[in-house]
């Protein structure tokens, strides 16, 4: 594994040589020479226009062993909750654009006036599902312009589409999960996408609709053969209204096989509930390994709905079993929290939420103790693997940082990613930009030596399903 050059921060580093994308999922490929780093820190990637962008993806387009960065712009984004400051009407059409580390643009798909531009809308992941040795890109998709006066899609097909990842054309489609059964707009426009390794062994796409009512789930293989569907009505408790902002696949109970955290419950592989906790819908969610003492991963959660107790918590994640709570009420627990080593005095990881509409924001240990009480800071700051030691820093206030600490390393525009796609164990901050997608990247030496994350398939799956729904920084699975 590579050392990164002990360099002064305001100094050229001249080229960080003959760096491959070792996690990359086809490693034959030849060796591309990483652009220079500027005297702040990043790479700049120019985008073929003056716009920013709300994703970006990473994978091996085009099989030469070097990722590629797929962008999903503009930036805007509509909800589909009908009140005012919630949805807004969309007056442009998404584009998903893929472009080489050298800044060379691949190619641009127009997602068309049947996507509305929003998060829910949109979903769509970069990977190499049908195992060629490059990355495909999957997305959502419709037919011609169904949106009506007001700007909504409510009626028209609906599919998902494979993309060829070397020329963004659609190679194969199959039917998206039906509008039926839903309430109303706001609950059926809730889709989700992302892989899981069901057998533990090759990857399948997972297609979800909803997240505070009836729950749609389908399993697909690479040739988009069912594996098998779910509903939430089909179990015996409580399992509607359960979805998070996000989808987890990890292997939870520890038989090679990966399980879906879709928020408050858990499918297990074979398309059956495992658990459900019944709670409601957590805007604060993660799996993994939080507690050294408990044996296997643990769920971190954070509730939107109000709880009287246990509105915060950490559980078994292979029996939904608390391990500790929160025994104050809360009200309205948002954002993304955050779930990370950051402090070196306590074992495990530190875990972090906070209340939208009120001034109280809790730093627990990994076993419950409180360690910090404030009344302002961000809902979700950035944990990232950016120095020489064990711990994580943070991005906040626009610059990386240990927590409660000066700033490390200045950061512009907004986080999109953090990742680990330069190829050791520390991970870089993808930001967007208007016209330029940036790359920083540490210069800090050390002796730490650890796999690459990208070879860790719950932190690689974490990464692909940053492009739909709301980001939740990638966690390791087990012995990592």
């Amino acid at each position: 594994m590579r050392s990164r050059c002990l360099v002064g921060l305001m100094s050229v580093i001249a080229v960080l040589a003959l760096v491959v994308a070792a996690c990359a999922e086809n490693k034959a490929g030849g060796s591309p020479v990483v652009p220079a780093v500027n005297a702040e820190g990043y790479i700049s990637i120019p985008l073929s226009g003056d716009y920013d962008f709300q994703k970006v993806g990473v994978g091996d387009l085009d099989g030469d062993g070097a990722y590629e960065y797929v962008i999903k712009q503009p930036n805007f984004n509509t909800d589909p909750y009908q009140q005012p400051g919630y949805w807004k009407k969309s007056t442009t059409t998404y584009k998903l654009e893929a472009y080489r580390l050298d800044g060379t643009m691949l190619w641009r798909y127009d997602m068309g006036w049947s996507i509305e531009a929003g998060i829910w809308y949109s979903p769509w992941i970069v990977y190499d599902v049908d195992g060629d040795g490059r990355a495909e890109v999957y997305c959502k998709a419709g037919e011609g312009d169904p949106r009506d006066e007001k700007g909504l899609v409510q009626t028209g097909p609906e599919y998902l589409v494979k993309l060829d990842g070397r020329t963004g054309k659609i190679v194969n489609k199959i039917a998206w999960l039906s509008r039926d059964g839903y309430p109303d707009y706001n609950y059926y426009c809730r889709n989700f996408l992302t892989v899981a390794y069901l057998d533990g062994k090759k990857p399948s796409l997972i297609m979800q609709r909803g997240t505070y009512n009836l729950i749609k789930t389908q399993a697909l293989d690479k040739d988009f053969k069912q594996i098998w569907y779910w509903e939430s009505p089909q179990e015996q408790k409580k399992y509607a209204g359960q979805g998070s902002h996000g989808l987890i696949s990890a292997d939870v109970d520890g038989d090679g096989r990966d399980e879906l955290v879709i928020g408050a419950a858990v499918i297990d592989d074979n398309g059956k509930g495992l658990w459900t906790l019944e709670m409601g819908h957590p805007d604060v969610c993660y799996c993994a390994d939080i507690d050294p003492d408990n044996p296997g991963l643990e769920v971190f959660y954070g509730f939107e709905t109000r709880q009287e107790t246990d509105g915060i918590c950490v559980v078994d994640a292979k029996t939904g079993r608390k391990l500790w709570t929160h025994k104050k009420r809360t009200r309205h627990v948002h954002g993304q929290g955050m779930a990370a080593d950051i402090l070196a005095e306590y074992p495990g990881m530190e875990v972090f939420s906070g209340e939208r509409d009120l001034k109280e924001r809790w730093l627990y240990s990994s076993q419950g103790k409180l360690i910090e009480f404030s009344e302002t800071g961000a809902l979700s700051p950035r944990p990232v693997w950016w120095d020489g030691d064990p711990q994580k820093e943070v991005v906040v206030n626009g610059a990386i940082r240990d927590w409660g600490g000066e700033a490390i390393q200045p950061v512009k525009g907004q986080v999109v990613l953090v990742v680990d796609c330069l190829g050791d164990f520390r991970e870089e901050v993808i930001t967007s930009l208007e016209g330029e997608l940036r790359i920083y990247t540490t210069n800090i030496s050390t002796s730490e030596s650890r796999t690459p994350l990208m070879q860790d398939r719950q932190y690689r799956l974490g990464i692909v399903a940053q492009t739909m729904g709301y980001y939740y920084p990638a966690q390791l699975g087990l012995g990592n």
